[in-house]
C-alpha cells in the first residue's frame, strides 16, 4: 500500500550530506594520502638527486682519467686511424661510449656519433672549456661529458647511458606510489575505527534520548570509564531524572485532580438524573438550562475520564494486553457500535483475515475515536481501507471534511488541540484529548498514526494507523 507507506517524509538532499563519522573517516584518509604523497615526493626527489650525483661523479672521474691517458698517448703524428687501439685501452663504465675529435675528423662510439652530441657542449669544449650536460639521445637519457685536450687539436667526449638509472627511479616511483595508496587505505581504516570509537557515546546518548521520547522515562546512560565523558553522562542522567520527575509530578497532579472531581461529578450526575426524571414538571426555561447542564456534565465527565487515562500514559502505568486480533472483525464491531454498519470497509489483497498484535480495548478505543472524529469534524466517513505488507497492517479512515492543512497535521495530535474547530461550542464537542490518546495508544503498540490528503484527490482527510502484524504464538481474537 504505497500511498499509506508514503507517510514517511524523506529529504532527498540528506543523501548528499556527510555525517560526522564520514567526515572523520575522509579526514583521516585525505590526511594519510596528503602525508604519504608529500613523503613519497620528497623521497623520490632526494633519491633521484643522490643517484644522479653519484653517477655524474663516477662518470666525470673516469672521463677525466681517460682524457688524461688519451692525451699522454697522442703524438703530433697521431691520426684518427690510430685512435681505436688507444681508445679501446681506456677504462669503460657500463653504458659509456667515448667519442673523440682529432683535428677535423671524429672517431664515433659504437652507437653515438658526432651529430648526437649536444651542439652547445661541442662549442663549449671546442672553445677550450670542459663541461657536462644531461640530455636525451635517441629518446634515452644520457650524460655527456666533454674535455678538451689542450696539447692537441682534439676533444674527448664520454657519453654515459642513464637508462638504468631512469629504470631504477621509475621502480622507486611505483613503490612509493603503492606505499602512498597503502597509507591512504590504512588512514581510512584508522579513521573508521576512530570515528566509531568517538561516536559510540553519542550513539548511546541518541538511543537513550529516543527511548525517553518513546515513553521509557527511566532510561539512563551507564557509567563510562572516561574522564572526558563522565560529565556528559552525569548531565544527561540528571536531565533525564529531572524530566521524569517533572512528568510524573504533572501526571500525579492531573490524576489527583481527576480523582477529586469524580465525587462531585457523581453527585452532579445523580442530581441531574433526578431533574431529568421530573423534566415534565419544569418550565421551558428550566428545561433549556437542564439541557445545557446535562450536555456540559456529560462532556466534563468524559474529560475527567480522558485526563485519568492520559495521566496513566504520562506515569508509564499504561500497559497492553496483547493478543492476535483480526483487524477486520475489530473494525466491523467498532463501526457497529457507532451505528455505522453501512460504512464502506474495504480490504486490499485479501486482508480480511489479517491479524495484528494489539490490545482489543485500546485499539477499539483508537478506531472509535477516529470514527467519531470523522463524524464530528469530517462530515462523515467515506471509506475505511485495510492493507498490509509482510511487517505491517495499515488502516486508513477517509472523511468528507475540509481536510487538514499541512501545518496542522502534527498539531492536531497534541492535547486540547482542536484545529479549525477551536473556539466552537457544540453539544457533542469532544474533550480535546481524543487524537492525543489515539497517538499514545498506537505508540504503545509500537505503531504510528498520521493524517494526510485523500489519495483519490477528493477534498477530505485520511487518518492512517500503522500496526505491527501478528506475532505467532498469540491467540486469535
Amino acid at each position: 500500500m504505497s500511498e499509506l507507506a508514503a507517510g514517511q517524509d524523506t529529504d532527498p538532499s540528506s543523501a548528499l550530506k556527510f555525517g560526522l563519522q564520514s567526515s572523520i573517516l575522509f579526514s583521516f584518509a585525505i590526511g594519510g594520502l596528503a602525508l604519504s604523497l608529500l613523503l613519497a615526493g620528497a623521497t623520490l626527489i632526494l633519491a633521484r638527486q643522490q643517484l644522479v650525483e653519484n653517477r655524474e661523479g663516477a662518470a666525470a672521474a673516469i672521463a677525466v682519467n681517460n682524457a688524461s691517458r688519451l692525451s699522454n698517448q697522442l703524438t703530433p703524428e697521431s691520426t684518427i686511424e690510430s685512435l681505436p687501439s688507444i681508445v679501446d685501452s681506456l677504462t669503460r663504465i657500463e653504458g659509456a661510449q667515448p667519442v673523440v675529435r682529432l683535428n677535423d675528423r671524429w672517431l664515433p662510439g659504437p652507437e653515438i656519433g658526432r651529430e648526437d652530441l649536444p651542439l652547445l657542449l661541442r662549442i663549449q669544449v671546442a672553445n677550450g672549456a670542459a663541461g657536462q650536460l644531461l640530455t636525451e639521445i635517441k629518446g634515452r637519457p644520457h650524460l655527456v661529458i666533454g674535455i678538451p685536450l689542450v696539447a692537441f687539436d682534439a676533444d674527448y667526449f664520454e657519453v654515459v647511458d642513464l637508462v638504468d638509472l631512469d629504470d631504477t627511479l621509475r621502480t622507486l616511483q611505483i613503490i612509493l606510489g603503492s606505499a602512498a595508496a597503502f597509507t591512504t587505505l590504512m588512514g581510512a581504516l584508522v579513521g573508521l575505527w576512530a570515528s566509531r570509537r568517538t561516536l559510540r557515546p553519542l550513539r548511546r546518548v541518541g538511543v537513550a534520548a529516543a527511548a525517553i521520547a518513546g515513553g521509557r522515562l527511566d532510561t539512563r546512560l551507564a557509567d563510562i570509564d572516561d574522564p572526558d565523558l563522565d560529565q556528559l553522562t552525569q548531565s544527561f542522567n540528571e536531565m533525564a531524572e529531572a524530566l521524569e520527575k517533572r512528568i510524573q509530578r504533572d501526571a500525579r497532579f492531573a490524576s489527583d485532580v481527576s480523582h477529586e472531581l469524580r465525587s462531585p461529578l457523581t453527585t452532579l450526575t445523580s442530581s441531574v438524573a433526578v431533574l431529568e426524571a421530573r423534566r415534565h414538571e419544569l418550565s421551558e426555561r428550566s428545561r433549556t438550562a437542564l439541557n445545557l447542564l446535562s450536555s456540559d456534565l456529560t462532556r466534563f465527565s468524559r474529560l475527567v475520564e480522558d485526563l485519568l487515562e492520559i495521566s496513566r500514559f504520562d506515569a508509564g502505568a499504561a500497559s497492553l494486553d496483547l493478543s492476535g486480533l483480526k483487524i477486520h472483525a475489530l473494525l466491523t464491531a467498532t463501526l457497529r457500535s457507532l451505528h455505522l454498519e453501512k460504512t464502506a470497509l474495504t480490504e486490499n489483497d485479501g486482508a480480511i483475515d489479517l491479524l495484528v498484535n494489539g490490545d482489543k480495548r485500546r485499539l477499539g478505543r483508537v478506531f472509535s475515536n477516529l470514527f467519531t472524529n470523522a463524524l464530528r469534524y469530517g462530515n462523515g466517513i467515506s471509506a475505511v481501507v485495510i492493507s498490509a505488507d509482510s511487517q505491517h497492517v495499515w488502516v486508513a479512515v477517509d472523511d468528507h471534511g475540509p481536510g487538514v492543512m499541512a501545518s496542522e497535521r502534527e498539531k492536531i495530535f497534541e492535547r486540547f488541540s482542536r484545529g479549525l474547530a477551536g473556539g466552537q461550542r457544540e453539544d457533542d464537542a469532544g474533550s480535546g484529548l481524543g487524537l492525543s490518546m489515539v497517538r499514545e495508544d498506537i505508540r504503545l503498540h509500537s505503531g504510528r498514526v498520521w493524517v494526510e490528503e485523500r489519495p483519490d484527490g477528493i477534498l477530505g482527510a485520511r487518518f492512517v494507523v500503522e500496526l505491527p502484524r501478528f506475532n505467532p504464538g498469540l491467540e486469535d481474537l
